[in-house]
């Protein structure tokens, strides 16, 4: 979700947010698209309701005609949001397992053909053959701000038998918004995703790839995670310009960034991305709707409220990428998420609806089951997720 702490009027911070992303045609992007609807949302909930510019719920939000003490209410009701949102993500939840018994997810397939909860051995710390966990630090610039160059980090999942003379899948795995590089625990052998990763691995259930968890703040406060979330609109750019090459120049991956005939496109089937509630917005609003021309694989979890809808995504793949595959396009959401399921829903829920470009049960999959905005979803979307990814 993007939210704003600043002390400053609603209509200056949307005026702002509206500047600061305006692409070359003079058109609002990402940041300015989503912070209405997040405004509209936010005013939804506060009894404050206009006619000007349209929000994913059919409600309007009149930038010009909000006085200092609306947005003032605006302001505090969007940080409640936030603050509720954070709570809930970094609460300790643990993975939901078949046999954990707590009756939230049940065992066996949805109707989805997914699993409805993790088998307990495929969350359990592995003895041998197991992955190894890096953490790195790679160059990229403040996206956000002046353009500043500044130093980033993020964590890398080698499987078990990693060999530089092999080619290896990527995902890029994001965090939430009251997170950071460290938020899905893939920060040593005791990481859920390791095992997770170790034991499908070994099972022989996938194919090993390389997992990647960055900061998805692309701005200098980015070790903040009380930040500008601003930042997180802009990671498009870092992505593109600066993790990925990182990534495929320095570890065994299909695309090799410092080879003379470098095509980041060529092997965009060997890439995914996908993250739990703000990296699920980034997921489709930056992997899906600016990416698609170098990643292929999507995975949202929980996708956050400032996520474009449905018809908004089908207008901008098929605007900006008309020839592209999406080879697949996996989405979970508990319906006890009162955070993020009505902006998941309207995200992807009716895709396969909108455009043929989704079809579900063969590259699309909507999975919905009883659940909160916390780890017991996000841990079993990565499970799914992983299954499907690159098959």
């Amino acid at each position: 979700m993007c939210y704003v702490f600043k002390k400053m009027s609603a209509k200056r911070r949307l005026e702002r947010g509206m500047r600061r992303n305006m692409d070359q045609k003079g058109n609002r992007s990402g940041s300015a698209v989503v912070i209405l609807l997040t405004a509209a949302l936010m005013m939804t909930a506060a009894g404050c309701r206009t006619a000007s510019e349209p929000a994913a719920d059919g409600t309007y939000i009149n930038i010009e005609n909000n006085d200092e003490t609306e947005g003032e209410n605006m302001q505090d009701v969007q940080e409640d949001m936030i603050a509720e949102a954070i709570r809930q993500e970094t609460a300790q939840v643990d993975p939901v397992t078949a046999d954990s018994g707590d009756g939230e997810l049940s065992e066996g397939e949805s109707a989805s053909g997914f699993s409805e909860a993790i088998p307990s051995e495929y969350t359990a710390m592995r003895s041998s053959e197991c992955g190894t966990v890096e953490k790195i630090s790679y160059a990229t610039y403040d996206y956000y701000g002046d353009g500043s160059e500044i130093e980033k980090y993020a964590y890398v999942y080698l499987p078990y038998g990693y060999d530089e003379e092999k080619s290896y899948n990527v995902l890029y795995l994001m965090h939430g918004i009251g997170g950071d590089e460290k938020e899905w625990g893939m920060t040593g052998s005791a990481s859920i995703i390791k095992n997770i990763m170790d034991n499908l691995i070994c099972n022989g259930d996938i194919e090993p790839f390389i997992v990647v968890t960055p900061n998805g703040r692309s701005g200098v406060d980015f070790a903040n995670t009380n930040g500008d979330y601003y930042s997180f609109y802009e990671f498009g750019k870092e992505l593109r310009n600066d993790l990925i090459p990182y990534i495929e120049s320095h570890y065994a991956t299909y695309g090799r960034s410092d080879a003379d005939d470098y095509d980041m496109a060529a092997d965009r089937e060997h890439r995914a991305m996908a993250g739990l509630s703000m990296g699920g917005m980034q997921t489709i609003n930056i992997g899906m709707c600016e990416c698609l021309d170098i990643i292929s694989y999507f995975g949202a979890f929980s996708a956050a409220p400032t996520s474009y809808i449905g018809t908004d995504i089908v207008n901008r793949i098929d605007t900006q990428f008309p020839d592209e595959e999406i080879r697949y396009f996996y989405n979970i959401c508990g319906t006890q998420d009162n955070i993020a399921y009505q902006s998941a829903s309207a995200a992807a829920k009716d895709l396969p609806q909108l455009s043929e470009r989704f079809q579900n049960g063969e590259n699309y999959v909507w999975q919905e089951l009883k659940g909160g905005h916390d780890f017991g979803i996000w841990y079993l979307g990565f499970y799914n997720f992983a299954q499907v990814v690159f098959d």
